[in-house]
């Protein structure tokens, strides 16, 4: 089971808001059958079951709407994928059946009644794009002739977060909307704009657990990730991590620019104090720049090799609100 650090249990937290399952399905998923849905009818349906082999999922968040027809059970998939799982139509297949051997267990499905509809949605926020398949059918060989119809075919619902239309993410009082786009920030800059606006949207007492909730994730999921290495004091209110960012981003500019005269200055004593202190410079923005991307490419080499002072003083300003290497170097 997943700890408390982990970004899985803080998404768990966060969608286990109707709120947010309410945003999710009508500003994400974009299908005739939402418009038929009662959301003052959303609940929270048991999302902690024992399999068969005695093994407990807890992880995952089930919710129950009602429709037209009946009852609707919302299977979010909680791990918000950040690798492609080739198998993911499986166990899709294999946690729906588990879900309705619970209801029938319950006894919320009676002898003779049908199982209720099941929707499962897995949120993706990986990078690669997602080739795998969609359907279990997909994973199964082809069979010939009458054996065709012992195919089983059961379809996961996917929102891939890197390929979200900018159009989708345009409305302010969605919270789903907010939380992509905070997953998707480079830069502490784009994170301050979208806590800003969950805070807006997120105002009054019936949505106290729900920014908590929030709050936790930021603290000890996306800051770690903008931020690894650095300690980070966390803070208890939405509108407290936008001064926290801005505080921080100004304490970084001033100590990386005192590090890298201090480097200078030790440089200096031995070859020189202009080049010592562009040496020193030169090199603590490599380290930077290695900590924020990865390995850097031969060309950000040189142009750390071939830069003033002011050029080095502005990239380590500009790596501040930078998403990539080219954006940091996009104006020079």
């Amino acid at each position: 089971m997943a700890t408390d650090s982990t970004p899985d249990t803080g998404y768990k937290l966060i969608f286990s808001h109707a709120v947010v399952v309410e945003d999710l399905l009508r500003g994400f998923v974009g299908e005739d059958w939402v418009e038929d849905l009662d959301f003052s009818t959303l609940e929270k349906s048991g999302g902690s079951y024992v399999t068969d082999d005695l093994r407990e999922r807890e992880d995952d968040v089930i919710w129950r709407i009602r429709r037209r027809d009946g009852w609707l059970y919302i299977y979010l998939l909680l791990e918000f994928q950040s690798a492609v799982d080739p198998w993911m139509a499986l166990r899709i297949l294999v946690y729906t059946g588990l879900l309705y051997q619970d209801l029938i267990r319950k006894g919320e499905v009676g002898r003779g009644e049908k199982l209720p509809a099941v929707f499962p949605l897995v949120i993706y926020n990986g990078r690669e794009p997602w080739g795998a398949a969609r359907d279990v059918g997909e994973l199964i060989d082809e069979l010939p002739g009458s054996l065709k119809c012992y195919r089983p075919m059961n379809r996961y619902f996917l929102l891939e977060e890197a390929s979200i239309d900018e159009a989708c993410l345009s409305d302010e009082s969605n919270t789903v909307g907010g939380i992509i786009r905070i997953e998707q920030s480079g830069a502490p800059a784009d994170i301050r704009r979208a806590v800003a606006r969950l805070h807006q949207r997120l105002q009054g007492p019936q949505y106290d657990s729900l920014r908590r909730a929030l709050v936790v994730w930021i603290n000890r999921v996306v800051l770690r990730r903008l931020m690894p290495g650095q300690a980070i004091a966390e803070v208890n209110e939405l509108q407290e991590i936008d001064t926290m960012l801005a505080e921080t981003v100004d304490s970084w500019a001033r100590q990386w620019k005192e590090d890298g005269l201090r480097e200078g200055r030790l440089e200096g004593r031995l070859e020189g104090r202009l080049e010592g202190r562009l040496e020193g410079e030169s090199t603590l923005l490599q380290k930077q720049f290695e900590r924020r991307f990865g390995p850097l490419p031969d060309w950000v080499h040189q142009r750390l090799l071939d830069a003033t002072t002011e050029q080095l003083e502005a990239w380590a300003l500009d790596i501040l609100d930078a998403a990539t290497l080219e954006d940091v170097f996009r104006e020079d």
